[in-house]
């Protein structure tokens, strides 16, 4: 089961709305089988495995990080597709939530004379799939805030001077989370302060993450790189639909870009709980935000951030340096919210801390 976890992690950010499942086939104490589910959620991990093993997969046992689909979608259900192949045994980590499955799955197979074990690391499998079952069960996504930070919380300098806080090193995990994640979001200040592209780059062809900006009256830069990119990579634009005008609708959808209408609160921002909302109504499992420090501040005071992944640079800016997070308002410790220290690790001259929610 945890080689098929590991073999399940390599779908992380390519198979929404799809969870990323891994499955192995052994028989008589050989692999015979392996897959994950593949680009764009098709075909799933049991189908690869399957095709994989060919004969081989009969009486085999397939470990499976998630119960197998019950539901005819694009594709018949993977739990049929195990009873064809005459496997003698199913282990699963974890029960699907998603309501066309909900258990079917392991019925299906059992009815059919197979024997099925369940919950099998069904800890580890519940964080692998962590995006998914929170897209199912609470309506949004798996969000991760991404913070590269001097040693004293500074993003940039007060005359907004950030190229480069921290090393090369750093700045290519970065890409690599880009790529586990379906999406990559920032704020309208990020996009008009350092006019990013926000891809993927240094790692091989994948299916790119969608690079959504929130900006509530859509005042990103008309010519900029997103704007010059939408045609070919996703771009997806929050924003308060009484706060634009035709001309901004029409030069946006003109350049190939999403519109998504977000409400807003009272104050100058997006809701962020109807943000993300919008974001898993639309199949997103799992988003990286990187910034700016208005946004994450919104994201933490609302209790919307899952993981941090804080990135130091051994320089200090001073408190004349702009904050990685903005003002959240607390009046007490009490208040803050607080996470779980999961891992550190040096890269290059920055150290890399990853931060659980409690």
């Amino acid at each position: 089961m945890r080689h098929a976890l590991s073999l399940g992690a390599r779908g992380l950010g390519q198979t929404w709305p799809n969870p990323a499942v891994g499955c192995v086939l052994l028989r008589d104490g050989h692999i015979v089988g392996r897959g994950w589910t593949q680009a764009g959620g098709r075909p799933h991990a049991e189908v690869r495995a399957l095709a994989q093993a060919g004969a081989a997969a009969r009486g085999a046992t397939a470990y499976v990080t998630l119960e197998p689909c019950a539901h005819h979608g694009q594709t018949p259900p993977c739990a049929e597709a195990l009873i064809a192949a005459g496997v003698a045994r199913v282990v699963t980590a974890l029960t699907d939530p998603d309501a066309r499955v909900a258990g079917r799955g392991h019925a299906m197979l059992r009815a059919a004379g197979i024997a099925v074990t369940e919950g099998v690391e069904e800890a580890a499998a519940r964080r692998a799939h962590r995006g998914f079952l929170s897209r199912i069960t609470a309506g949004r996504p798996l969000v991760t805030l991404k913070l590269a930070t001097s040693l004293d919380g500074r993003i940039a300098t007060a005359g907004g001077e950030s190229k480069w806080i921290t090393g090369p090193e750093a700045r290519h995990a970065v890409h690599g989370m880009r790529a586990a994640h379906d999406a990559v979001l920032v704020g309208g200040g990020t996009a008009r302060a350092d006019d990013p592209l926000l891809t993927v780059r240094g790692f091989g062809p994948l299916r790119p993450p969608v690079r959504v900006v929130a900006a509530r009256r859509l005042d990103v830069p008309e010519a900029g790189q997103l704007a010059r990119t939408a045609a070919e990579v996703p771009l997806w634009l929050l924003h308060d639909p009484a706060q634009i005008s035709e001309a901004q609708r029409a030069h946006w959808l003109g350049t190939g870009a999403r519109l998504i209408p977000v409400a807003a609160l009272d104050g100058p921002h997006l809701d962020p709980a109807a943000m993300l909302r919008a974001l898993g109504a639309e199949g997103l499992t799992r988003v990286f935000c990187e910034g700016g420090g208005a946004l994450a501040a919104s994201l933490l005071a609302a209790g919307l951030v899952d993981e941090l992944a804080l990135f130091s640079a051994g320089l200090a800016l001073g408190a004349e340096g702009r904050p990685g997070i903005g003002a959240l308002g607390i009046g007490a410790l009490a208040e803050a919210p607080r996470f779980h220290l999961a891992s550190v690790e040096a890269l290059g001259g920055d150290v890399l801390q990853r931060w659980v929610r409690r």
